[in-house]
């Protein structure tokens, strides 16, 4: 390891506990599921979100009175469910009000509450009872809940998009016939009087075919337009959230609030599902994100925003059916994050003190020594569009010097791998990038090391060079300006000048060409 003056110290210090330290400019939802038998108690869970991500809201799947307890003093929003089973009860008043006496007032208001889900895709079902129910469950749950003077809590029920018969173009977006004006023109009033959301659970991911993947995930694309509105969509999301739109205005109720209950990408599937992966997981999650916070809403919803809870909390390993429904998390059962999308806080006071813990095996990230500037930049473009914190390679910033192409991408690419789960795959960047077992070190310019020597060899000293340089310098105890994994070189040289073998840094020599190079190991 170096013995780096103070100064150098913690500047790279900062740079490394950058990689680990997030923020996005606004709060997100998110689903907290339970079917898993590796999860933590809500306990811990309630504090992580509280003090580790800016997660603001959660939304689970029935009403666990130890979730809803756990969650008591947080501010952290919850919606509760009701279950498809219940519905048929609820829908008669007395139930309903036993219903919120048991799930809602023992927990109410030190439980920030403010939605109940009557339900789960109910029309899915194709349950008529259900199906009849659920107006008047909803209803009835509403009046309860005035009743017992809570005015601050709505009463709503998510729906797939299978709600819709016609949903291309958006401009078009229809509900199913026959449940149109008999199920949604008089669930949709209720909305209106009641100031509640309508929810929706629109899921690209369930949605595209390989061709349309670019467009379902947030990437340059053609488009596809809509003749009858000249729109051209660039994703899925806004086409899906429009024809929603669309079916709601067609009978009259589009002023009426559109909820994102669900939506979301996994990030590993089974080997024939080519197109569910960390990169993609992370391109929508990520997107979907920056778009939401732009507010720019969609091209028929100009300026709206959509509040949203991303699907889902931690990785549920008890999921039926394929490897993807089992890894839609942001989070793995131990809090580590599968990837960020810009949801972990920075610490208190802004300043990234705590020392991050380095990976299993000590990895990192760094460009390929033959990459070119031109990919290595794409690299830059592409991290930096995914959440992941650039700020510090920008001008001012703590990583910004030294202010080459292939310094800031080995802060973006390390950045990228550590934060995204560090599999080998999340180095690869279209074959430009490689693991490496020294950290991608940048320190300030004529900074003095010092040297942990490995042979009975003695080293005058270390210049900063390049592979091509034949000719180092010999000087002692020189400035070393950037190493990059081992690709960037530090030369040393032979000499009777010993150096002081009490430092941290380990060099190591290396074959190239028939030349003996030296580089500096991780630290």
């Amino acid at each position: 390891m170096a013995a780096l003056t103070l100064q150098s110290l913690r500047f790279i210090v900062f740079c490394v506990s950058a990689l680990f330290f997030s923020v996005t400019a606004g709060a997100i939802g998110v689903n907290y599921g339970t079917l898993a038998d590796n999860l933590p108690p809500p306990s811990q869970v309630a504090i992580f979100l509280k003090t580790r991500t800016t997660i603001d809201q959660i939304k689970i799947f029935d009403a666990n009175p130890d979730i809803l307890r756990a969650f008591a003093g947080t501010g952290i929003g919850v919606t509760v469910t009701v279950g498809n089973g219940d519905i048929p009860a609820v829908a008669k008043l007395p139930a309903a009000r036993d219903w919120v006496a048991t799930h809602i007032l023992p927990f109410y208001p030190r439980t920030k509450i403010n939605y109940i889900g009557v339900g789960n895709e109910i029309m899915a079902t194709a349950d008529k009872n259900l199906i009849s129910h659920l107006v008047p469950a909803m209803k009835a749950l509403n009046n309860a809940l005035l009743l017992a003077k809570i005015t601050d809590i709505k009463v709503s029920t998510p729906h797939s998009l299978g709600i819709l018969s016609l949903s291309e173009p958006p401009s078009l977006g229809r509900f199913r016939r026959g449940y149109d004006k008999v199920i949604f023109a008089p669930m949709l009033e209720y909305h209106r009087q009641t100031k509640s959301p309508f929810m929706v659970n629109p899921y690209p991911y369930f949605g595209f075919s390989p061709k349309m993947l670019n467009y379902c995930i947030f990437k340059p694309n053609s488009g596809v337009h809509d003749k009858y509105t000249g729109i051209t969509y660039t994703n899925m999301f806004d086409a899906m959230m429009d024809a929603v739109y669309s079916a709601m205005k067609l009978l009259g109720y589009g002023d009426v609030e559109i909820m994102v209950a669900e939506t979301g990408w996994p990030s590993l599937g089974d080997p024939d599902q080519v197109a569910v992966n960390l990169e993609n997981a992370i391109s929508f999650n990520g997107n979907l994100l920056k778009h939401l916070s732009s507010g720019k809403g969609t091209p028929l919803m100009p300026n709206r925003r959509f509040k949203t809870y991303l699907f889902s909390l931690f990785n549920e390993n008890l999921k039926p059916g394929s490897t993807a429904e089992r890894n839609f998390g942001l989070f793995r059962p131990d809090f580590t994050p599968v990837y960020d999308i810009g949801i972990l806080k920075q610490p208190a006071g802004g300043s990234p003190t705590p020392t991050p813990t380095l990976p299993s095996g000590k990895r990192w990230c760094a460009p390929k020594p033959d990459a070119t500037d031109g990919a290595l930049q794409s690299n830059i473009n592409y991290v930096c569009s995914t959440g992941i914190d650039c700020k510090p390679i920008q001008p001012g910033g703590a990583c910004y010097n030294p202010n080459t192409i292939r310094s800031h991408a080995s802060y973006v690419m390390n950045a990228y791998y550590q934060t995204s789960g560090r599999h080998d795959f999340n180095c690869d960047f279209a074959n430009t990038g490689v693991l490496v077992t020294s950290d991608p070190i940048m320190v300030h310019a004529n900074t003095s090391l010092k040297f942990k020597v490995e042979s009975k060899q003695t080293w005058r000293g270390l210049t900063r060079g390049h592979p091509s340089d034949s000719r180092p310098s010999m000087v002692p105890k020189a400035a070393l300006s950037y190493v990059s994994g081992s690709y960037s070189r530090a030369y040393l040289s032979f000499g009777t000048d010993k150096i002081t073998e009490d430092g941290w840094m380990t060099i190591l020599k290396e074959k190239n060409g028939g030349k003996t190079k030296y580089v500096a190991s991780s630290f």
